[in-house]
């Protein structure tokens, strides 16, 4: 009798191990396709027309834009992406740790970064420009530069960039965030912002800043937009790259730039064709 009880208990906390297990079995599944878990998204909160949070708590920009859309295609509804701050000097760090699930933050496609994580993409061709003061008619090429002060931000190549291959005498001035820099740039504190034309652009055009600042023109690098994902995941890659070459051929990926940077006359390139990382 003793040994028939003990069976029998044996016998329904297996039962109920395996029903545990396949709960979570499906839980893992639904999760792999929406099923209506939260899937967490990196992006940049400071950057007009490309990622920015409203002061009601909402995103808006032409990467939101599109890390919806590829999450969409992902099986996410929108409802369900949860989107997190990443700043430049944290990306590879989030990705690395899981604390994303991918990346659509001005991040551009290099062979150092490349060796910390993958992209899919480019989505985005953008070029390296400065942003000045309206009034400032001193800055008329990138060798201009030497002896002024050169804003960005932590963890951007965009300032190392002109110094070594521009303007070596250039002084170098490191903020936080792109805002900061632009609050420099108005109080004089520094001469120059710089980072890609797509991203100054949504500055210069806010209301707030009409008629204070100008690009000065530069295309001094290319700057591929990748989706940065974790090293050797080749299946979400694929995934992500099959949405970005459906949302340019429905016309979605247009729309997008139209509506983020149309407002500030910015004269983007073709959508690059995927894989095709322009130096």
């Amino acid at each position: 009798m003793q040994l028939r009880k003990v069976t029998a208990a044996s016998a329904a906390v297996l039962a109920l191990a395996l029903t545990a297990t396949a709960c979570g079995s499906d839980d893992k599944d639904d999760s792999a396709s929406g099923g209506g878990k939260k899937i967490t998204i990196g992006i940049k909160i400071d950057q007009p027309g490309i990622g920015l949070k409203t002061p009601d708590g909402k995103y808006t920009g032409f990467d939101v834009d599109v890390a919806t859309y590829v999450a969409k295609e992902l099986g996410y509804d929108a409802k369900n992406i949860e989107f997190k701050e990443t700043k430049s000097a944290d990306r590879e760090t989030a990705i690395s740790r899981g604390d994303v699930k991918f990346i659509v933050a001005s991040y551009s496609i290099n062979d150092e970064r490349l060796q910390k994580v993958d992209f899919a993409g480019p989505y985005l061709l953008a070029h390296q420009d400065i942003l000045v003061r309206a009034d400032d008619s001193t800055i008329k090429s990138p060798e201009d530069l030497n002896n002024k002060k050169l804003c960005s931000v932590t963890g951007s190549t965009s300032a190392q960039n002109v110094k070594d291959k521009l303007a070596p005498k250039a002084q170098l001035q490191e903020y936080g965030g792109y805002s900061e820099c632009l609050t420099g740039l108005e109080n004089k504190a520094v001469d120059a912002l710089t980072t890609d034309d797509s991203i100054l652009a949504g500055y210069a055009s806010q209301d707030a800043n009409k008629g204070k600042f100008k690009l000065a023109g530069f295309k001094m690098t290319n700057e591929n937009y990748g989706i940065g994902l974790k090293k050797g995941d080749a299946d979400l890659k694929k995934k992500i790259n099959d949405a970005l070459t459906k949302m340019v051929s429905d016309g979605s990926w247009k729309k997008a730039v139209d509506a983020n940077f149309g407002p500030a006359g910015y004269k983007n390139e073709d959508a690059p064709k995927i894989g095709n990382v322009v130096k």
